[in-house]
């Protein structure tokens, strides 16, 4: 046998080596090492290092309120990505806009003692109203924005959404000024309730309430209604549904509406659970957001659900667990690391989600 032949098969057998699963399987081993790492050092530091138990307790109760603020943000990407297969990049200035149309009758009623004599009423109004105004922030984007480009090549939607993000939050700032607002919340709020014997904030409760009530009636509104029928129509096969009588310019404007007010109600439970609200307020929590509807399995309602709380829970526990040990300095500064770390490894082993498929979709 000729040299040249010995030299073709030794690159044949190189070629046909499953470079990517070595790849994956190492970048695993890294990943995994560096996390047990990082947990036994935190784990093992000295007594008057380390936190507590009820430190962790509140890390976690905290993970899970904010996993479902994110997790009603995730939805609105997963609606339309499931009917329109376009990454609404602007959604997070949507949460954002929601926040802000609360906010000044928030301040309002604080001043005239309204939002502490009748709290109940006072927040559901402010739900209300934010819920209004995100909805009409997206409807007139969808109407204006991407409409016109329901046919073009999905690249050119991406960009509309870019540019209509930063239009949206270069406008609240020459409208309502670039500083930071804090947004007031009732007094009955401020305290905590004992849960199974947990003290748990007040307003922490309230969120996992309003978010599980809103999760649980989406899921009905699209599993048992018409709406949702033909929303579910429209996902599979916008052509064959327009055939069979549905109006998908309706049911796309419709998932818009939803999208929208489960922002607005997100708005307002991210306003009252962190106290302050501004014009960028909608960018990390959007792209927070996005990260997990990826990790879910975007397009799927139970995905989001389940990504939201999974992305809350890493970024509230995982900088004390994995960052405190090796001392590395304001570690919780570092909890938008933890989030595209997910989402790049979520991208590299399973790209349809916990929930989807696991394959990529090409675009």
């Amino acid at each position: 046998m000729s040299e040249e032949a010995t030299t073709v098969r030794r690159l044949g057998r190189v070629e046909r080596l499953p470079t990517r699963r070595i790849v994956l399987t190492a970048l695993s081993l890294g990943v995994g090492a560096a996390v047990a790492y990082g947990s036994y050092r935190t784990l093992t530091l000295p007594a008057g290092a380390r936190y507590s138990g009820s430190a962790w307790r509140d890390f976690l109760v905290l993970g899970i309120a904010q996993g479902a603020v994110y997790a009603l943000i995730a939805l609105g990407y997963t609606l339309v990505y499931g009917i329109l297969r376009m990454i609404n990049f602007a959604h997070g200035e949507v949460f954002m806009a929601g926040a802000f149309g609360s906010f000044f009758f928030a301040d309002a009623w604080k001043e005239s003692g309204f939002l502490d004599r009748r709290p109940l009423l006072a927040v559901l109004l402010l739900v209300l109203i934010a819920m209004a105004v995100s909805v009409t922030v997206a409807v007139l984007l969808e109407r204006i924005a991407y409409r016109p480009l329901r046919g073009a090549p999905r690249l050119v939607p991406l960009i509309t959404a870019i540019g209509a993000s930063l239009f949206l939050q270069n406008t609240f700032r020459g409208l309502f000024g670039a500083q930071t607002r804090g947004y007031p919340k009732p007094r009955v709020l401020e305290g905590t309730w004992s849960i199974l014997g947990i003290p748990v904030q007040r307003v922490q409760v309230i969120v996992l309430v309003v978010a599980g009530v809103a999760l649980i009636a989406l899921t009905l509104v699209v599993a048992r209604t018409k709406t949702g029928k033909a929303m579910r129509a429209a996902a599979q096969d916008q052509e064959i549904a327009s055939l069979m009588g549905i109006d998908v310019d309706r049911v796309i404007v419709t998932t818009f509406v939803v999208g929208g007010m489960l922002a607005g109600i997100a708005g307002v439970l991210f306003a009252l659970t962190f106290g302050n609200i501004s014009y960028f307020m909608g960018f990390a929590p959007g792209i927070t957001a996005f990260t997990a509807a990826v990790l879910g399995g975007i397009g799927s309602i139970a995905g989001a659900a389940v990504g939201g709380l999974i992305i809350g829970v890493l970024q509230s526990v995982g900088p004390a667990l994995l960052l405190t040990g090796i001392h590395v300095p304001s570690p919780f500064q570092l909890k938008d690391v933890v989030t595209f770390l997910i989402l790049i490894l979520v991208l590299l082993f399973r790209p349809g989600g916990i929930l989807g498929t696991g394959e990529a979709e090409k675009v």
